[in-house]
């Protein structure tokens, strides 16, 4: 049953954008036919020099569009839209590549409403070459400092499948509270892009918030769309910022007793990298890593300082052990 208009929270979707074509225009289209319309649709583009702001107020009239003047990375994208923000309870982040059903929305809604001790929520993504098969139900994080979409690649006609906690969404499609949003000051920026959400996600559960996956929730998702999967810029910023983020976040005492998982993770990384003609890249990004430890570790003092969960609690959500891993190998 359709919700009530008076039951509805105030919602604002942000999308960034660079160079996203067509992708976009079919992302506003799937906002545009939504069940619930969200109050605010806030567009931030990263200085795109394509035509994917063609025409996009004609199919969304109530689009905000945020020009910069360069790339600022999808973190600082999403942090500049969330100082625009006010009155919403809601924030709701969709990639331009991300196309959603017409009740994601209502049904991320009903969610929150039916589970008031959770804060954010992961989405259902669909992969959106072939929808028979999942792009991901939420992301997990494995004691070693990996990160992965659930689910990713398995079959998406699951039976009777209910909602369940996950480690974290995949920002691509995600709803989150707005005040815990500020709470944490939004994504750390230094991260640009990759493993971003990761990093935001721990550090919200560190403060004793909830995520739930939903999977009445759907999204199309085409993942890397304009920055390939396998590149050397997402192998660059995916590499530097899982090291950031294992460092920044992990609490004693599973930051040692994890460390040398995490120490053989990114050697394992930087091998099996190297056979793929990207050894230069990983070298780079691992080297980058270890130079800007600095002003990670800072800001690690921060957030540990501010933790209101235990270590068990943190230990109980997290992936562990090889089959995972294995899993995704």
């Amino acid at each position: 049953m359709p919700l009530s208009k008076s039951r509805i929270d105030l919602i604002a979707v942000v999308i960034v954008n660079w160079n996203s074509g067509d992708w976009l225009r079919r992302c506003l289209r799937g906002l545009a036919a939504q069940t619930i319309l969200p109050e605010r649709v806030l567009l931030v583009d990263n200085y795109s020099n394509d035509s994917s702001l063609d025409g996009i107020e004609a199919i969304l009239p109530t689009v905000e569009i945020i020009r910069e003047s360069e790339n600022l990375g999808f973190a600082k994208g999403n942090n500049i839209a969330l100082k625009s923000i006010e009155g919403t309870k809601w924030t709701v982040l969709l990639n331009p590549d991300a196309i959603p059903e017409p009740d994601w929305l209502e049904n991320l809604i009903k969610a929150s409403q039916a589970h008031p001790d959770y804060n954010f929520f992961a989405c259902k993504m669909l992969d959106a070459a072939d929808h028979a098969r999942l792009d991901g139900t939420g992301d997990a994080y494995h004691s070693s400092g990996r990160a992965w979409r659930q689910g990713f690649g398995g079959d998406s006609q699951i039976e009777g499948e209910l909602t369940k906690e996950c480690f974290s969404p995949c920002a691509a499609a995600a709803m989150y509270r707005t005040d815990i949003l500020r709470q944490v000051g939004g994504f750390d920026e230094r991260f640009f892009c990759y493993y971003e959400d990761v990093d935001l996600g721990f550090r919200l559960r560190l403060l004793g918030h909830r995520c739930l996956y939903v999977p009445d929730a759907v999204v199309q998702h085409a993942g890397s769309a304009t920055t390939s999967k396998r590149s050397d810029f997402s192998v660059y910023y995916g590499h530097r910022n899982m090291v950031w983020t294992y460092f920044k976040n992990m609490p004693w005492p599973l930051f040692w007793i994890y460390l040398p998982q995490h120490i053989l993770m990114n050697v394992v990384a930087v091998l099996l990298l190297s056979l793929r003609g990207q050894g230069q890249v990983v070298f780079r990004a691992k080297y980058d890593a270890v130079k800007g430890f600095f002003p990670v570790l800072r800001h690690r003092k921060n957030v540990q300082e501010t933790r209101k969960i235990t270590s068990l609690e943190l230990w109980r959500v997290m992936a562990k052990g090889i089959r995972p891993l294995l899993r995704k190998c």
